[in-house]
């Protein structure tokens, strides 16, 4: 979900060559080949263009026309878009010049400017691959003011040659800077007038030119490696290695298992990536003089983060470890990517945090994520669950369209194995029964009130898995007989729930307004990024409805509360922009009624518990790894405090999250963040 919001609201720029052919096609792939729309850029002889864009995935994904002309000085002169997004809201946005001023509309923002000239807006919903006009014009290091907010710029990272005989090309890697929190790479042809080739997301999707799909995993590959060296010069500026003895003195110490704040004050020794010793305040270090030393000053340390529900990326890592995250468990990714990424980060190539693996399982139908294994036979998904425990996976994840005549064997199977399970709901069945199946865990809170709301016959592989739980949850009698049965179903069977509350937040949200979600970080933010917030997801129609959605919302996050008080246990997760959602996702958990002290534990004991890394993660004991989180304020008492990092420790490395935070283009949290002192032996 993540990617999908700097992918739409990225660049839609069309230079005046195009003008000279006709038609261009692209096609756009998941899952490494299947394929999932198409990118249609017709343009007349007289310059006006237009775009047809569609992209289905997992029963969900945008549909967009639009229609501009390009400036005499290669911005717009006029630009519409209509369709809808990812989750069923309508686009409808225009921009138009009139002299030297020009005005722009959407469902989103309304707006105007006095000086446009040399300006380029930048549509909310605009398409990705429309970029030539942007390469044009930062050419020789320049960069693009845009409109309404933001500046962009590219740097040129490697040539690659596609094609065959004479009808080989090159064609550059480029990463622009501007949109997001990270870099956003495109392929394009080289030469005079640079134009969109493709774009690669390595291990999910690729947008390649008719004709060259084939060389989609080729281009991957080369971007990977180029990324991995961006992602190397990052490790090395932001994570200072602990070499000896470091002793973190005058510390406020959460006990994660007591789920409360030790008495005193407490010096943390840290040796060798361990947790070595924990001393009350001012004692000796065993006979060894520290390398450094830092002083608190009375902050509170905490076991490093869980997040238990991301979909790792590359450039997630320095987002999540500047936000106190220090492990993500992933719940479902291309196999090979996610193999690749453990491997780089464990090597230390690439900066993010440790990876608990779970792997992915699917059924065939029109609607399959293709992220790990899809399968049709009971043989198959054996198979597959075999692959995933030779590999050292604790856990396996249900899919969507997994087949319902197959759900018990499998998961009894992966049991036998000693492997978890968690999930979706496949299909045509309710929550109960994949509990009476034997998972272990469900995934999402929207899945657990649709056990209330659907029949035989509803299919919750499209949109409705939203639309239902918006419209329908709150008129749940929580109280009542039905509620009441799956809690203690829930209980009985010691099932833990992962209800990513945040990741639903766009069920309520207007096209216009903040996202509740990040209202309280958004100023912190690049500007461009700032403007994906005030996009919706649902189809909102008015104010009537938007109560309805928001008062279903507000009963899911009073349902985790009463689950909780019910004894069934929690783990926090995002399946959102890492880190971030994650302080917003525990912060609903107080809002449920769960003391902050208790949401803690939730986001670190529990954590590590229901990853299988207790033995050496998820509180600060003798022996485990140091994974641990300073926090400027109590979290014990505030939750919010947790937006206040002032140092990580993890791995094997010190990192600072405002030196992270400002190397993205955030904003600190944390004015004076805590140093380290070296001793005068070193």
């Amino acid at each position: 979900m993540y990617r999908s919001v700097l992918v739409m609201t990225a660049l839609l720029l069309l230079s005046s060559s195009i003008a000279e052919a006709a038609e261009r096609r692209w096609i756009v792939t998941v899952d490494n080949g299947k394929p999932a729309g198409e990118l249609v850029i017709r343009c007349a002889v007289d310059g006006d263009c237009s775009t047809r864009y569609i992209f289905k995935d997992n029963g969900r994904g945008p549909e967009i026309s639009e229609t501009f002309r390009i400036a005499a000085d290669g911005t717009f002169a006029n630009y519409e878009a209509k369709g809808s997004t990812t989750f069923g809201s309508r686009v409808d946005e225009r921009y138009s010049v009139r002299g030297s001023s020009g005005r722009w509309q959407s469902t989103t923002e309304r707006g105007s400017a006095a000086q446009v000239a040399g300006k380029l807006y930048l549509p909310m919903n605009g398409t990705e691959a429309v970029v030539d006009r942007v390469l044009a014009l930062t050419r020789d290091g320049k960069s693009i003011e845009l409109l309404p907010v933001g500046t962009l710029s590219r740097r040129t990272l490697r040539t690659v040659q596609v094609g065959s005989g004479g009808a080989q090309r090159e064609v550059a890697l480029i990463a622009i800077t501007g949109l997001g929190l990270t870099p956003y790479f495109i392929w394009a042809t080289t030469g005079a007038e640079e134009s969109f080739f493709a774009s690669i997301s390595p291990g999910y999707s690729a947008t390649m030119p008719q004709g060259y799909e084939a060389y989609a995993a080729d281009l991957g590959r080369a971007q990977n490696e180029a990324e991995t060296a961006l992602l190397g010069s990052m490790t090395a500026r932001l994570g200072t290695p602990m070499e000896g003895l470091s002793v973190i003195r005058n510390a406020r110490v959460f006990d994660s298992e007591q789920a409360r704040l030790r008495e005193g004050l407490y010096d943390v020794q840290v040796l060798r990536g361990r947790i070595a010793g924990i001393r009350p305040a001012g004692g000796s270090v065993d006979h060894v003089e520290a390398a450094r030393t830092l002083d608190a000053g009375g902050r509170v340390l905490l076991p490093g983060l869980f997040d238990m529900h991301g979909h790792v990326g590359r450039w997630e890592g320095g987002l999540n470890l500047a936000t106190g995250v220090t492990t993500v468990r992933d719940l479902g990714n291309d196999n090979a990517t996610l193999q690749k990424i453990i491997e780089e980060t464990a090597a230390g190539a690439v900066f993010g945090p440790r990876i608990v693996p779970t792997g992915f399982l699917e059924g065939e139908s029109p609607y399959s994520a293709r992220n790990g294994f899809v399968i049709s036979t009971l043989e198959e998904a054996k198979r597959a669950v075999d692959w995933y425990a030779a590999h050292g996976y604790p856990q396996i994840k249900i899919y969507n369209s997994f087949p319902r005549q197959h759900l018990p064997e499998t998961v009894a199977y992966a049991h036998s194995l000693g492997l978890r399970v968690s999930g979706h709901v496949p299909a045509f069945m309710r929550a109960s029964e994949v509990v009476e199946a034997g998972f272990d865990e469900l995934n999402h809170i929207n899945q657990m009130v649709l056990n209330f709301l659907v029949d035989p016959q509803t299919d919750t592989r499209t949109l409705q898995r939203f639309y239902l739980p918006a419209e329908k949850t709150a008129g749940i009698d929580f109280e009542g007989p039905a509620v009441r049965e799956f809690v203690e179903l829930l209980r009985r069977r010691n099932v833990n729930i992962d209800p990513t509350l945040t990741t639903f937040d766009f069920l309520r949200q207007r096209d216009g307004e903040m996202s509740q979600a990040f209202a309280a970080i958004a100023s912190h933010l690049p500007a461009t990024l700032q403007r994906s917030f005030l996009s919706g997801g649902m189809e909102i129609p008015n104010a009537r409805v938007q109560a309805l959605y928001n008062r279903s919302y507000s009963r899911m996050v009073e349902f985790v509360g009463q689950m909780h008080r019910a004894g069934i246990p929690i783990v926090a997760g995002t399946d959102h922009i890492p880190g971030f959602t994650l302080q917003r996702e525990l912060e609903l958990y107080v809002q449920a009624g769960i003391p902050p002290q208790e949401v803690l534990r939730i986001a670190t004991w529990n954590g590590a518990k229901y990853s299988r890394a207790l033995t050496d993660r998820g509180s600060i004991e003798v022996g485990k790894l140091a994974d641990l989180v300073l926090v400027d304020g109590d979290p014990t008492s505030d939750i919010t405090a947790l937006r206040r990092i002032a140092l990580v420790v993890t791995q094997g490395r010190s990192i600072d999250p405002s030196a992270v935070f400002r190397e993205l283009g955030i904003k600190p949290f944390v004015g004076d963040t805590p140093g380290w002192q070296t001793s005068s032996a070193k």
